[in-house]
């Protein structure tokens, strides 16, 4: 039938066993591989970006979880992936890799999450989180377990046949033991420790919502709405493919049942849980929330400190200006300048030689003349041209009344 016929939409030299990648009449296949490759270009997309935001990410507890969201990335981009299996024919490659993956990928997926709830856990009661390679070393392990029980499942499913030669009893039973032959209970119930995964991340990400920093109880939250909808997603196809299928339309609705359970399960992974981790991995939420109550004290002590600091040094400074303008009293003559004590009063007298003459002659000098002079500046020079007058006006008045006091006591006499 396959080579006399050729469905609508398939080229003449397509295998009968991609018949639905191609067959307009089949339209769950087309629908399924579009959606399929979408999630493989955005999870792509997101894993890109997840990289490149990590010198980006100023808390290191956010940093932690790089590498578990990079890891759930992969485990998404692969079940996308698992979808064309289920769309195209079956054959001994296709059906192994559907019972053998299907349950890995999962884990893999579930035991991501599971250990991001645990990291949360820790975060949200101390704020302080584990390390990377811890989470990622318990997530391993966690994922090998579903490996172990899906290769040894099957292992004894697959290589169990007849031994000796063959003949028409041995090709039956060889045939009936194919990954392809399995009934879906045995299908189901090989799936039991992925869906105690799930359980596990429902309820570590509802401890989540017991702690005290909210800015953790985010992310807590989006993981909590994303386990119950893979729940929901789960219990769906498992009724639909254990007792829905028998009952409506038999088994041609196998296939269409576990590659939509794949693709919807897979773009929740990306809607309600990687892109808001991917969002807030550059957020600065934990420094303005998340250590608010314990580091603003020792920041007010800081911050008082670094004021000592600053004004005892600017002293240190100004102390150091002064000495360095005060002449050296070994090396240099006594002036009559020196008797300068780093004090201005209000108002300043600058001695000229007129002045100091006049004190030599009188040995009587008005009790206003203070031997003070002000520390050298660039200002003082700026305006040395606008003081001038003033000071040579108040020296000539003074003169002037000491020459007229002098006449006064030698006419008295």
């Amino acid at each position: 039938m396959a080579a006399n016929f050729t469905p609508q939409g398939c080229g003449p030299n397509v295998d009968s066993l991609y018949y639905n990648l191609c067959d307009l009449s089949v339209v769950w296949g087309i629908v399924l591989e579009a959606f399929a490759a979408a999630g493989i270009v955005f999870s792509f997309v997101l894993f890109i970006s997840v990289l490149a935001s990590v010198p980006f990410t100023q808390s290191k507890n956010r940093k932690s979880s790089v590498a578990l969201h990079a890891c759930f990335l992969v485990c998404t981009t692969g079940l996308f992936c698992l979808t064309f299996a289920f769309i195209v024919g079956k054959d001994f490659s296709t059906c192994a890799s559907r019972r053998f993956l299907f349950g890995v990928l999962f884990g893999g997926c579930f035991a991501c999450l599971l250990m991001q709830c645990v990291r949360l856990n820790i975060l949200v009661r101390r704020n302080s989180g584990p390390r990377a390679w811890v989470l990622c070393l318990a997530a391993v392990g966690l994922w090998l377990v579903e490996v172990v029980i899906n290769t040894e499942w099957l292992i004894i499913t697959v290589v169990r046949h007849p031994q000796g030669p063959l003949n028409a009893t041995a090709e039956v039973s060889r045939a009936t033991s194919t990954p392809c032959n399995i009934a879906n209970e045995d299908f189901v119930m090989a799936l039991i420790y992925v869906m105690t995964l799930i359980l596990a991340v429902v309820v570590a990400s509802l401890a989540i919502m017991a702690g005290k920093h909210k800015q953790w109880k985010m992310e807590g939250a989006w993981i909590l709405v994303t386990s119950l909808f893979s729940v929901g997603i789960w219990v769906a196809w498992i009724v639909m493919y254990v007792y829905g299928n028998e009952k409506h339309g038999g088994p041609t609705w196998d296939d269409p049942t576990l590659a939509i359970a794949l693709v919807a399960n897979a773009w929740v992974f990306l809607i309600l849980y990687t892109i808001p981790q991917v969002c807030s991995l550059t957020s600065d939420d934990e420094s303005q929330q998340g250590f608010g109550e314990d580091l603003y004290p020792n920041l007010g002590v800081g911050y008082e400190t670094i004021l000592k600091e600053q004004s005892s040094q600017n002293m240190f400074m100004e102390n150091k200006a002064f000495s360095m303008d005060e002449p050296n009293q070994g090396s240099k003559p006594v002036s009559p300048y020196s008797g300068y004590t780093g004090q201005l009063r209000s108002s300043v007298y600058q001695p000229t030689e007129l002045a100091l003459i006049s004190k030599a002659v009188g040995n009587h000098p008005p009790d206003s003349f203070d031997m003070v002079i002000p520390r050298a500046s660039t200002n003082s020079a700026a305006n040395s041209g606008s003081s001038t007058p003033s000071t040579h006006t108040e020296i000539g008045n003074s003169a002037h009344t000491q020459t007229n006091g002098n006449s006064v006591g030698e006419r008295s006499t």
